[in-house]
C-alpha cells in the first residue's frame, strides 16, 4: 500500500498519526502557560535551544506545536511557527530579520495592513522599494547590494494581480536574497512557493486555512531552500547551540515569536487546526462559486471590470492557470458609475458586508471607503484601487442563491 496520500487524508489524520494523548483524534488543547521539569537540566537546555520542549507558552505550547506540524505538512516545507494573527508573522518576520541598514523589495500592491506595517518600518529607518511584481524586471531594478528581502503575495488583495512568482524566485536564488512570499490568498491547497523557491510563507490562518470566522491566526513557514547559515544578521549566541538549517527559524521563534509576544493562543490554533481539515472541500466550492460569479459579472453591463484570475481579460490569467491549482475565491468588481456601491452592497440579503477573507460564508465591503481607506486616492490609484471597487470573498453557498442576491441587488 502507497505511504504517499491525498491532501485532505494526509491533514485529516495528522493529529491522530502524531498519537496524542488517550488516543483522541485531535490533539487536546492544553492551556498551561508554563512547564515544570524534574530535571532542571532538562529546562536549561531547552532555554539555550540544545533540546526541544515547552517552558512558557509565549513561545510554544502543545496544542500550537501540532498546528505548525499540519501548516508544514500542507507546505511541503520543513517546519512552521505560529501567531497570534497573520499581520504578527509578517510583523515578528521583519522585526527578527532584517536590520536598519537593511533594503527590502517589496509589491507595490500589498494589502493595505501589509502595506501599512512596512510604512512603519520605513518610518523606523528601514528602506523598502515597492515595485510592480508582476514584473521580475521590476525587482530586478530595485535590488541593492543590502537587499535583504523580496516580500510579495500569491494573488494581490483585492486587484489579483499577480506576482512573477517563479522568475522572482530564480533572480532570489541567484543573487542570495531571502524570498518571503505571502500564501494567504491561494493557501497551501491551490500553490505551494517552495515550487517557485521561496524562502519562507507566510499564512494568514485566519483565512481559507481556518475557514470558518471563528479564529485568528497567523503562520510562517520554512522552506528549507534558504542558505541561513551565512545570513549575515543571524544572532552569534544561537550558532553555537542551533543546527544551522534552522538558525532562521529560531530567530524568528525567539527574537520574534517570544520578544514581539504576537502568541496564539491554544483554543485559537484547536479551531484552526479542526478548520484546516475540509481546507480542500472548502476551496473546491468557493473557486467554482467565485469563477461563475466572475463570468457572470463579465458579462453584466453594469459592471464596468471583473477583478478576477479565473476570466481570459486578466492580466495574469494564462501565469495563473501554470501556477494555481485554481483560481481563488478572491474577486473584487468595479460598477457603472450610475450605481452607488454602498446602495448596492445594502440591497444583498444574504451576501454579508465584512472585512474577512475566506469564511464558509460570502462576503462584501466597499474597498476605497474602508479597507484602503488609510493609504488616501493616490496611493490606491497607484495600487489599481478604482474608489467604486467592492471586493469580495466567495463562500460556499449553493450557486444560484448567490447569483439569485447579486441579481435583485443589479436591478434584475
Amino acid at each position: 500500500m502507497s505511504t504517499k496520500r491525498g491532501f485532505t487524508t494526509t491533514i485529516l489524520h495528522a493529529d491522530r498519526l502524531g498519537k496524542p494523548e488517550h488516543g483522541s483524534l485531535h490533539k487536546p488543547i492544553h492551556t498551561s502557560v508554563t512547564y515544570g521539569h524534574e530535571d532542571v537540566q532538562d529546562l536549561v537546555d531547552i532555554f539555550q535551544n540544545k533540546k526541544s520542549g515547552y517552558a512558557y507558552s509565549r513561545q510554544g505550547n502543545p496544542t500550537v506545536t501540532a498546528l505548525e506540524q499540519k501548516v508544514s505538512q500542507m507546505e511541503k516545507s520543513v517546519s512552521s511557527i505560529a501567531f497570534s494573527t497573520g499581520m504578527a508573522a509578517i510583523s515578528a518576520t521583519v522585526m527578527a530579520l532584517i536590520k536598519g541598514t537593511d533594503h527590502i523589495v517589496a509589491s507595490s500592491f500589498l494589502f493595505g495592513n501589509s502595506r501599512s506595517i512596512f510604512q512603519t518600518f520605513i518610518d523606523m529607518g528601514i528602506s523598502i522599494d515597492f515595485v510592480d511584481a508582476t514584473n521580475v524586471d521590476h525587482v530586478r531594478a530595485a535590488v541593492k547590494e543590502n537587499t535583504r528581502m523580496v516580500f510579495v503575495e500569491t494573488i494581490a488583495n483585492p486587484a489579483t494581480q499577480i506576482a512573477d512568482l517563479k522568475n522572482i524566485g530564480d533572480l532570489c536564488e541567484e543573487k542570495g536574497i531571502m524570498y518571503v512570499v505571502d500564501n494567504t490568498m491561494t493557501s497551501p491547497y491551490l500553490f505551494n512557493p517552495i515550487i517557485v523557491k521561496a524562502s519562507l510563507v507566510i499564512n494568514s490562518l485566519t483565512k481559507y486555512i481556518g475557514g470558518h470566522g471563528n479564529a485568528l491566526g497567523g503562520a510562517v513557514t520554512n522552506t528549507g531552500l534558504f542558505d541561513w547559515a551565512n545570513y549575515p544578521n543571524i544572532f552569534p549566541g544561537f550558532k553555537a547551540t542551533v543546527k544551522p538549517e534552522n538558525l532562521g527559524m529560531t530567530q524568528i521563534r525567539k527574537k520574534g515569536l517570544r520578544d514581539g509576544g504576537g502568541t496564539l493562543s491554544p483554543e485559537a490554533a484547536h479551531s484552526i487546526s479542526v478548520g484546516a481539515e475540509t481546507l480542500a472541500l472548502r476551496l473546491d466550492r468557493a473557486c467554482s462559486n467565485a469563477l461563475a460569479l466572475a463570468k457572470y459579472f463579465d458579462n453584466h453591463p453594469m459592471v464596468k471590470k471583473v477583478f478576477y484570475p479565473g476570466i481570459k481579460s486578466h492580466p495574469q490569467h494564462a501565469l495563473a492557470g501554470e501556477l494555481f491549482a485554481r483560481y481563488g475565491g478572491l474577486m473584487s468588481i468595479e460598477l457603472d458609475e450610475s450605481i452607488d456601491c454602498l446602495a448596492f452592497l445594502n440591497k444583498l440579503k444574504l451576501v454579508v458586508k465584512s472585512s474577512n477573507l475566506g469564511d464558509t460564508r460570502t462576503l462584501a465591503i466597499p474597498v476605497a471607503q474602508t479597507i484602503f481607506f488609510e493609504l488616501g486616492a493616490e496611493r490606491r490609484a497607484e495600487m489599481g484601487i478604482p474608489e467604486s471597487m467592492i471586493r469580495l470573498s466567495v463562500g460556499i453557498e449553493d450557486l444560484e442563491d448567490l447569483l439569485e442576491d447579486f441579481k435583485t441587488a443589479l436591478g434584475e
